[in-house]
């Protein structure tokens, strides 16, 4: 992706998303609790501390904002895109110190996912993509030229498998948003939400982005919309490095587990 061809727009919001994530970093530089919020069974404080950087950088802007953690703010007119955000990616693994989690940003328009940064929180590395020109791993493009076979493939789940798909090994991580990075960039080949209707779209719709931008699929187990504007609303993403591998999983995964 070379920045210096996109429209201005685009660019606009790539930076401001960046800004936003610099935000995170510098409010949780200093954080020292990472225990729950006592608001939510599931929320914890560092969750409320990004949240609140991200709003304070990108709402003065005017845009609009879909997050776990607050309700949605409306954008100040339609010029501005609605940004879905996921402060914290990964929470309980943060409050646990274990080193994966991230932020995760994706600018919507009326075509869909349209600008989108996830920065690993652990080791500083970000991702970014911008619909149509690539992904890009800490400003150099990324993208999977191959994919490998189902059997000889390392594949990263979320909840637990009711059985072997066949994959070569599996790995439960914790954070869907560096999941779908990791298969962009080559770490992993494959994600499987082995929960059904468990991911709110600011889960996945950053890295979701970020796969397609590098080549790589992603579908929806019982054929839904992933790009939902929602609160309320669940999905099952099934994501993969290629096709092939991707149609295997997705019809391998949709043999157990479909509805609640």
């Amino acid at each position: 992706m070379d920045k210096t061809e996109n429209p201005l727009e685009e660019r606009s919001i790539l930076s401001d998303l960046h800004d936003a994530v610099d935000s995170v970093f510098l409010a949780l530089e200093n954080h020292d609790d990472w225990g729950l919020s006592g608001k939510r069974p599931d929320q914890y404080l560092s969750d409320l501390v990004a949240d609140a950087a991200i709003h304070e950088s990108l709402k003065p802007l005017g845009y609009g904002i879909l997050s776990e953690e607050s309700e949605i703010l409306a954008a100040e007119s339609e010029v501005f895109p609605t940004v879905v955000v996921d402060p914290l990616d990964g929470s309980t693994n943060a409050s646990r110190g274990l080193p994966w989690f991230a932020t995760s940003l994706c600018a919507v328009d009326g075509e869909g996912p349209w600008v989108a940064v996830v920065a690993d929180l652990v080791s500083g590395t970000r991702y970014d993509a911008v619909r149509g020109w690539g992904a890009r791993r800490d400003g150099e493009e990324i993208k999977r030229d191959s994919c490998p076979a189902l059997n000889e493939s390392i594949v990263a789940v979320s909840g637990l498998p009711e059985k072997d798909l066949g994959w070569e090994q599996f790995r439960n991580l914790g954070s869907a948003a560096l999941a779908l990075c990791s298969i962009a960039d080559g770490q992993l080949d494959a994600f499987v939400d082995c929960t059904p209707d468990a991911h709110g779209v600011w889960d996945y719709l950053g890295g979701l982005l970020i796969c397609q931008e590098a080549g790589g699929v992603v579908y929806e187990v019982k054929g839904r919309e992933l790009c939902v504007l929602n609160r309320e609303e669940r999905r099952t993403p099934v994501a993969a490095a290629g096709k092939e591998l991707g149609d295997e999983l997705l019809a391998k995964r949709q043999t157990f587990q479909v509805d609640n």
